[in-house]
């Protein structure tokens, strides 16, 4: 019989763009008891000040908008890319065994990319749902639902 994958001592990252939950099961698969075991914030990106540049098109007298940088998605990969690596750090230190990603879509995207081999072995579900603002008590119980428990 395969393990629940919310068993006890389980880690679950909970992030968004600019917030990640690490918790731990401290309970068992059929009664979860998530504890945070590291928070993580990353500040909104700046809104831009200016509007976007615009370049010459050559010897004609006309001119091409350049398109902006799109500043949050850069920000969000950014900020996966910082998850990614505390995970390897955990990971590496055998502080992490199992681990559940929650987190949007795009963020889940982002971070799956850039997870050390070391780390996306040790991952045991995938949950496609933003809930970094939601208590950890409602936390457990959407988890546990998601993953049929």
């Amino acid at each position: 019989m395969t393990a629940h994958p919310l068993q006890g001592g389980t880690h679950v990252l909970v992030a968004d763009g600019e917030k990640a939950l690490l918790l731990v099961n401290a309970g068992d698969a059929e009664h979860p008891h998530l504890k945070v075991a590291r928070e993580a914030r990353q500040d909104p990106p700046p809104e831009p000040a200016d509007k976007p540049g615009r370049f010459n098109d050559g010897p004609s007298v006309h001119r091409s908008a350049v398109e902006e940088s799109d500043w949050q998605r850069l920000a969000k990969e950014g900020f996966a890319e910082d998850l990614a690596r505390m995970l390897y750090r955990r990971a590496h230190a055998g502080r992490i065994d199992r681990l559940i990603l929650v987190a949007s879509p795009m963020v889940l995207g982002a971070l799956r990319s850039r997870l050390h081999k070391e780390v996306a072995d040790l991952v045991v579900a995938e949950i496609d749902k933003t809930l970094t603002n939601h208590p950890i008590p409602e936390i457990e119980k959407l988890v546990a639902e998601a993953l049929g428990g």
